[in-house]
C-alpha cells in the first residue's frame, strides 16, 4: 500500500507464513492478504512482500502459474513490489540456523535462483514502482574467519554473480523501463554485517573489481559501470539487525549516502535488548524461552567502554550471562514491533521510530516492509492471533509514520 506523497510502499514480508512449493505460498496468500486490504486498505491497491523459495519461484515459472496469479492480483487489487531471496530453502518447522545462508554468492546455485526471482518481479511489477529483491550478506563469517585466502574468494566470486545479475537487470530495464535493484542485507555474523563493512564491500571488491567486469560485458565504460552497480545492487536495511550491532540510523544513512550507496528496502523489526542487571537470575529466565532451536538468535554485548562482543546464538550465550561484565546485550530475535516492553526486557522499537522519522525529511527509499518472522517460535505467552497480529503491526507502523502521509 502507497502511504506517502514520495512513492512509498508498505507491506509485511509474507516469509511469516510455513510454506515451501508454490502451492503452500499461494494458498497462504489467499488466505491472509484479501483479508489485511479489506481491514487495512480497502479502497487502494495493496502491496505484498513475497517469499518464494527456491522450488516455488521455479515451479511459479511453470506452466500457466504466473498468469493465473497475475490474474488473481488484478482482481484483488494486489500488488508485488518486493521479493524476500535471502532463504533458498525451508524457512519453518526445520532447524534452520545457519542453513538460511546456504547456498551463498560464491555459488552458482544461488546466481539461478535470484534469477529466476527477477523474471518473476519483472512480471509482476505494476509500471512506475521500483522492485526490490532482499538478499543475504553474501556468506556467513563464520564459516570463513581466519581463513583470509577462502573470504578474498567469496568476496571475489559474489562479485562476479553479482555482475552477471546486474546485467540481467539492466536489460529487463532497457526493454520494460522497470527498474529492479537487489538488496544485500546485513546482519550479525554476515560476511557484510554493518555500515563499515557494507562500504569496505562496495569499494574495494563491487565497485572496482565488479565494474571492470561489467564495463567489458556490457561494452560501457568503467564509470557507467559503476553507476549501473550502485543503481541494481543496494541495500536492505533491517532495523532490527542494525540496532544489534549498536549502530544509529542516522549514522548509516549518511554514511551510505556519502558513498553513493543507495537504501533499496527498509526492513521494519525488533530486536530484543537488556541492560545488565546485577542480579541476572531473572533476566536468564526471562531470555531462556528465546533460545529455541530453528533460527540463529546471535547476541552482541557492549561493554562499558564501548567494546562489542559477539555470541554466535543466544543459546551459546546464556551460559555467560551471570559472569558476563558487558553493559548490554541485544539479540537478534524478531519481536513484535508494536511492544517495547517484555517485563524486564526491552525492543529496540526506538529505532524504527527514529528510521520513520529520518524518512519524513529524507524519502531515501520507497520500500518498507515489515518482518516478524518469528510468531511460530516466540515464547508461548506472547502468541496471539497471527491476523490480528500483523494488522496491529501495520497499524503501529502508520501510526508512527503519520507524518509521511500525504
Amino acid at each position: 500500500m502507497q502511504i506517502g506523497k514520495d512513492n512509498i510502499h508498505l507491506t509485511y514480508c509474507t516469509n511469516i507464513h510455513p510454506g515451501e512449493d508454490w502451492h503452500e505460498v499461494f494458498a497462504n496468500l489467499k488466505q491472509y492478504i484479501p483479508v489485511l486490504k479489506s481491514r487495512l486498505s480497502p479502497d487502494n491497491s495493496f502491496g505484498i512482500g513475497l517469499r518464494l523459495a527456491n522450488i516455488a519461484a521455479k515451479e511459479l515459472l511453470e506452466g500457466d502459474n504466473l498468469t493465473q496469479f497475475q490474474s488473481w492480483l488484478t482482481k484483488q487489487d494486489l500488488y508485488v513490489f518486493t521479493l524476500n531471496g535471502f532463504p533458498y530453502g525451508g524457512f519453518h518447522h526445520q532447524v534452520v540456523k545457519d542453513g538460511v545462508y546456504a547456498p551463498d554468492w560464491s555459488k552458482p546455485e544461488r546466481l539461478t535462483y535470484t534469477l529466476n526471482l527477477t523474471k518473476i518481479l519483472a512480471a509482476l511489477l505494476p509500471q512506475g514502482v521500483e522492485g526490490g529483491i532482499s538478499t543475504l550478506p553474501l556468506s556467513y563469517k563464520p564459516w570463513w574467519k581466519g581463513d583470509r585466502t577462502a573470504e578474498n574468494h567469496i568476496f571475489n566470486s559474489s562479485c562476479l554473480y553479482l555482475v552477471s545479475l546486474t546485467a540481467e537487470l539492466v536489460t529487463i530495464r532497457q526493454q520494460t523501463g522497470k527498474l529492479i535493484h537487489l538488496d544485500i542485507e546485513p546482519e550479525p555474523d554476515g560476511l557484510i554485517e554493518n555500515s563499515l563493512e557494507v562500504i569496505d564491500f562496495f569499494t574495494k571488491w563491487l565497485l572496482p573489481i565488479g565494474g571492470a567486469h561489467l564495463a567489458q560485458l556490457l561494452n560501457i565504460s568503467t564509470e557507467l559501470a559503476e553507476a549501473q552497480l550502485l543503481e541494481h545492487i543496494r541495500i536492505c536495511y533491517d532495523t532490527c539487525h542494525f540496532a544489534v550491532e549498536y549502530e544509529n540510523p542516522a549514522t548509516v544513512f549518511a554514511r551510505f549516502q556519502d558513498s553513493g550507496i543507495k537504501i533499496g528496502k527498509i526492513q521494519l523489526s525488533a530486536a530484543i535488548q537488556t541492560a545488565l542487571p546485577l542480579d541476572r537470575s531473572v533476566l536468564l529466565e526471562r531470555l531462556r524461552p528465546f533460545a529455541e532451536s530453528t533460527y540463529l538468535h546471535q547476541v552482541i554485548e557492549r561493554n562499558f567502554d564501548g567494546s562489542l562482543h559477539h555470541y554466535p546464538d543466544l543459546v551459546t550465550a546464556l551460559p555467560h550471562l551471570e559472569q558476563s561484565k558487558a553493559k548490554e546485550w541485544r539479540t537478534h530475535f524478531h519481536v513484535p514491533i508494536f511492544i517495547h516492553d517484555y517485563q524486564v526486557l526491552q525492543s529496540t522499537q526506538d529505532d524504527i521510530v527514529g528510521v520513520l522519522q529520518l524518512l519524513q525529511a529524507n524519502p531515501v527509499c520507497q520500500h518498507l516492509e515489515i518482518e516478524t518472522y518469528t510468531w511460530d517460535v516466540l515464547p508461548q505467552e506472547m502468541k496471539i492471533d497471527l491476523l490480528a497480529s500483523i494488522q496491529r503491526e501495520y497499524e503501529w507502523v502508520l501510526e508512527k509514520g503519520l507524518a509521511i502521509q500525504p
